[in-house]
């Protein structure tokens, strides 16, 4: 099983529903991108409008490689990340993405709870500091602890993308 990375994530959430930030592992600094896009599917029935699939990328700069997993986003502005593994309910399109995420991967865990929110001239302050790409877009930026377990960049698997 993979190391468990815990650390602070910095996350932009887009008006089209994408997010785009960065994870920074406390153990020795390391800074990893995310970057994730809403799932087109039919929402499973016994969940409110605040709950979507999120098809996210965590890139690792330093070794030029990407991890796919898809999480489940609750909240509005104030979002929560968590891993999952059964969609049931959701429609073909995301039990086939869930399926190939989690393709010869054990337990990937992904958790983050905003705990800063920033809004308005807040959130473009941020935006210019340490996602200048964004500036400009209308996002609000979500602060908050991350855990992310189950997996190793530094041993491929059979659905990573190595960069170049």
């Amino acid at each position: 099983m993979g190391k468990k990375m815990e650390g602070i994530a910095s996350i932009a959430l887009l008006p089209c529903g994408s997010i785009s930030g960065h994870f920074i592992r406390l153990e020795d600094s390391s800074c990893y991108g995310l970057h994730g896009t809403e799932l087109a599917c039919e929402r499973e029935c016994s969940r409110g409008e605040d709950y979507r699939l999120i098809k996210l990328t965590i890139c690792d700069y330093s070794n030029k490689r990407e991890k796919v997993v898809v999480i489940e986003y609750r909240g509005h502005d104030a979002a929560k990340f968590r891993s999952i593994h059964c969609v049931h309910g959701w429609g073909e399109e995301a039990a086939e993405e869930v399926e190939k995420a989690n393709q010869g991967k054990q337990n990937i865990s992904i958790s983050f709870d905003c705990e800063t929110l920033k809004a308005d001239a807040a959130a473009e302050d941020h935006v210019r500091r340490f996602m200048p790409k964004l500036s400009g877009h209308d996002v609000v930026v979500n602060v908050g602890p991350m855990t992310i377990s189950g997996f190793d960049f530094q041993v491929e698997e059979p659905n990573e993308v190595q960069t170049s």
